[in-house]
């Protein structure tokens, strides 16, 4: 029987307010990180890994955190207020990373984190992306999108009944995807789709009863495919991850949490690619899940998948 590796527990379970940061203790020991580091936060959601990591780095230490959201870097800038390292704090899409880092005159990083899991704060940013509130149908992770920026209100109001099929079936991994695409169209043709809790409405409608009483929401996979699509997650994901690469130092690591199949198998093929070329050694070679206490304590934890490689 494999026996799962043992992780230090000295680093706090929680960010701020409360929010429980998933497989911290695994990632920043497999990140092996020193105090003379150059770390990346791809996400820097509720600053847990980033507070994790910044007491691992010393006055020679940098960290550089991105995140779309501006209400992200003022939250991290609080948690991160009196670190000894150099701190940069950039809000922008990850997939953004060789050319800010290029920015900054920074040649080089040893560590890069990719946590691709949820805040709560994003469920109460006010941007639909929780199915019980009349938020509007934005799901851009932008604060403050531009004007011709792309929304879930858009797609579920003007794309076409097959595309829509089409993405939630994709993206969203839904069986009943066609049943959902049929009656979103069926609505709007009445009137337009304006609110979250409207759509998770037509959604759990559309699909059969036996459906509306899983463990989940019968519109959680609607939703995340509304959500890659808006904001090009796997585009972005992939263009962070080879542009981290690019600038990752020979022995330095990147990690990636990933918490849904469609970004795992991205993240395992992209990792597979880069050791069959010889450039890179996986730590990990099957992902690493959170401990049975860590589910019990944070039931959110129980899809994360914890991928690991090291630049040769």
């Amino acid at each position: 029987m494999r026996t799962r590796p043992v992780f230090s527990s000295s680093y706090p379970v929680t960010s701020i307010d409360g929010h429980q940061t998933v497989l911290l203790h695994e990632a920043i020991d497999l990140l092996k990180i020193k105090s003379t580091d150059v770390v990346v936060d791809a996400t820097l959601g509720a600053a847990g890994h980033a507070k994790a990591i910044v007491e691992k780095l010393g006055s020679n230490g940098v960290f550089v955190g991105f995140d779309l959201d501006a209400d992200a870097i003022e939250r991290t800038q609080s948690a991160l207020a009196g670190a000894k390292s150099g701190i940069h704090l950039i809000e922008s899409n990850f997939r953004e990373i060789a050319d800010r880092l290029h920015a900054l005159n920074i040649t080089h990083v040893d560590k890069a984190l990719f946590d691709l899991g949820w805040s709560g704060y994003q469920l109460d940013a006010g941007r639909g992306f929780s199915f019980n509130t009349d938020d509007p149908l934005l799901m851009t992770y932008a604060k403050n999108p531009a004007s011709d920026a792309l929304t879930a209100r858009t797609i579920v109001n003007d794309w076409k009944e097959e595309s829509l099929a089409d993405i939630i079936f994709g993206w969203g991994e839904e069986r009943f995807a066609r049943r959902i695409a049929k009656a979103i169209v069926a609505r709007r043709e009445e009137k337009p789709i304006e609110t979250a809790r409207e759509l998770a409405e037509i959604v759990q409608g559309a699909v059969p009863v036996f459906a509306r009483r899983g463990r989940i929401h019968p519109a959680t996979k609607t939703f995340q495919a509304l959500r890659i699509a808006v904001n090009d997650e796997l585009g972005a994901l992939e263009g962070g991850l080879r542009g981290a690469w690019r600038r990752l130092s020979p022995g330095g690591r990147i990690a990636v949490i990933a918490f849904h199949s469609i970004e795992d198998r991205l993240v395992k093929r992209e990792f597979s690619e880069l050791e069959k070329r010889g450039e890179g050694k996986r730590i990990t070679k099957k992902p690493l899940t959170p401990s049975d206490k860590e589910i019990k304590e944070n039931p959110r934890a129980r899809s994360a998948k914890l991928r690991v490689i090291e630049k040769i």
